[in-house]
């Protein structure tokens, strides 16, 4: 069993994170991720200004962690709030299989 951490933008997915059975989910692996994806933009963005993007997610402890805030902090990016009552924030139209 795996879990499958997404990010997309408004057109299309952009980095797939897979996180094997027994791998711990903490702040230090989602800066991992987080810093994946910011290579990931400056490659296929080379001439857009990376401080312009907006991310969002939801309140699990390693993306609220003060050791995460500060990595995005230094990434400049902006963090949107995410609702309290969400359960139609995200109702993906990706097709991951």
């Amino acid at each position: 069993m795996v879990m499958i951490t997404i990010f997309w933008d408004c057109a299309r997915v952009t980095l797939e994170d897979v996180i094997l059975r027994g791998e711990t989910v903490n702040s230090d692996a989602y800066i991992t991720t987080v810093t994946e994806l910011r290579n990931h933009f400056k490659q296929v963005w080379p001439h857009k200004n990376l401080t312009e993007i907006l991310l969002q997610h939801d309140n699990a402890r390693p993306h609220l962690s003060l050791k995460t805030l500060e990595a995005i902090i230094k990434f400049g990016w902006t963090m949107l709030p995410y609702p309290l009552d969400s359960s139609n924030l995200a109702p993906s139209d990706f097709h991951i299989l």
